[in-house]
């Protein structure tokens, strides 16, 4: 659990500085798109206003030139009937340029420009007036004094209408020329404020992604000496059990020598005894019920002590080998559980080390009792291959099987494979298991032989029935 917290550790700490670092750019793009934004906006703005201002210009000198050109039609038109369309004509002219001068928006709205349009609001204010009030005088003579009322009266207004719109166009394009240099200057201003914020943001990843490095870099470092020191008492652990299964195994052998030497002796005595003493009383026509019942515990007795031994640590192994105990082993499985049991080997002649003997024939005792206990098979081999270097055991069964995986729990199936891996691992070994539900089981253990037998060759010669004597 504490390597996973330290992962956790390190990838939270890799992603605060590159999620640090991935904001700071945000940050910066949102400003930059912002002060963009603004700029274009304001330009957008001013081009608009100067194109709708020269527009609006050249529609008010437009509309002055139609108006002079009704008056003149006016002045030279004999016939006094057509006097109202003329006025008519004139009415709407004026009509569109007050609506022009009210919708006139100003470019730079500068003094000037404001002066300027000012007067030019006045000269057309003035130069209708002086329509009017030659339309109001005596028509009989504006035949005789056109020309005269045109070139005195009506054409020079007009001309400083123009000259006027003229000069507020001029104003209008040195405001637009001023407003793009300024416009120029935003941008100039935005893209040093760019530079200058990239390159702070920059600067600030660069020092969060070695802040984050360095402390993930700590986190690793700290991860390593945990692994290190937990491999340390991994392998702490597993020299200790290592020793406590040699303990183990020699404690077993002794207290089934034991077993064997003193306890199976003195009651073998002892049913000699008895078996004399019964003699004697039958000689004299004496009872001697309680002796044979006695004799009968005896041997009891003697045949559990046997049994006993042969569990703790079967004689069989130090003498004969591995090959001849587990044949024994086996069909007094085969027997005790009525299960169709046999055991096969292939390069088997020469004797293992007596740690790997002992190893194999507890690995295959532990998995024959999970067979017995858990299997509910009918049918099982053990089979035993040697290579120069490898002992090869395969234990294979048409039990129920099992899921694997779910036998790492702690009940009685995953204690006995925890073992057999515990053997197995002492000697460098590995264990691979095959099963499924409804499938059966297949064991396979595979064990280094590290060294030859000091004691020569010995071949297995003798069969079970040697051991049972």
């Amino acid at each position: 659990m504490q390597y996973r917290g330290e992962r956790l550790s390190i990838r939270a700490a890799v992603f605060l500085g590159f999620g640090l670092i991935l904001g700071l750019w945000l940050f910066a793009w949102m400003q930059l798109s912002l002060r963009i934004g603004e700029a274009q906006a304001h330009a957008q703005g001013v081009n608009t206003r100067y194109m709708r201002a020269q527009e609006t210009l050249a529609n008010i000198r437009a509309r002055v030139l139609l108006a002079s050109v009704a008056f003149r039609d006016a002045l030279l038109d004999p016939n006094p009937a057509n006097m109202g369309t003329y006025r008519q004509q004139l009415e709407q002219t004026y009509t569109a340029l007050d609506e022009l001068i009210r919708e006139y928006e100003p470019v730079s709205n500068s003094p000037v420009e404001r002066e300027q349009f000012a007067r030019l609001r006045t000269e057309v204010d003035g130069y209708r007036r002086s329509m009017l009030d030659v339309l109001a005088s005596d028509r009989s003579h504006w035949l005789a004094e056109a020309r005269t009322l045109l070139s005195n009266r009506v054409t020079p207004r007009r001309d400083i209408i123009i000259n006027v719109s003229e000069g507020v166009q001029a104003v209008n394009r040195a405001g637009y020329v001023e407003q793009q240099s300024q416009i120029a200057g935003v941008y100039q201003t935005v893209q040093r404020d760019l530079w200058q914020l990239l390159g702070l943001a920059l600067a600030i990843g660069v020092a969060v992604a070695i802040l984050a490095v360095v402390y993930a870099g700590r986190l690793e470092q700290r991860l390593r000496d945990q692994m290190a020191r937990d491999v340390e008492l991994a392998r702490d652990l597993q020299d200790l059990s290592a020793k406590l299964v040699t303990v183990q195994e020699q404690e077993r052998r002794h207290i089934a020598r034991e077993l064997h030497d003193e306890i199976g002796q003195a009651l073998t005595a002892v049913k000699v005894e008895l078996a004399y003493a019964q003699r004697s009383i039958e000689s004299v026509s004496g009872t001697t019920a309680v002796l044979a019942a006695a004799r009968t515990i005896t041997d009891s007795a003697i045949h559990q002590v046997r049994d006993l031994s042969y569990l703790l640590h079967p004689a069989a192994l130090d003498e004969f080998g591995l090959v001849s105990a587990l044949d024994a082993h086996v069909k007094t499985f085969a027997k005790r559980h009525e299960i169709l049991a046999e055991l096969s080997h292939d390069g088997m002649g020469a004797r293992l080390p007596p740690e790997t003997e002992a190893a194999a024939y507890r690995i295959v005792q532990e998995a024959l009792n999970n067979v017995a206990k858990h299997a509910r098979a009918t049918e099982c081999r053990v089979h035993l291959s040697r290579t120069p270097d490898m002992l090869h055991i395969t234990i294979e069964d048409n039990g129920a099987g099992f899921d694997p995986t779910a036998a790492r729990s702690v009940d009685r199936r995953g204690l006995g494979l925890v073992g057999i891996r515990e053997r197995a691992s002492h000697l460098k070994g590995s264990v691979v298991i095959d099963s499924a539900p409804g499938e059966g089981t297949r064991l396979v253990v595979e064990l280094p032989v590290r060294r030859a037998t000091d004691t020569g060759e010995r071949l297995h010669t003798h069969d079970s029935a040697a051991l049972a004597g």
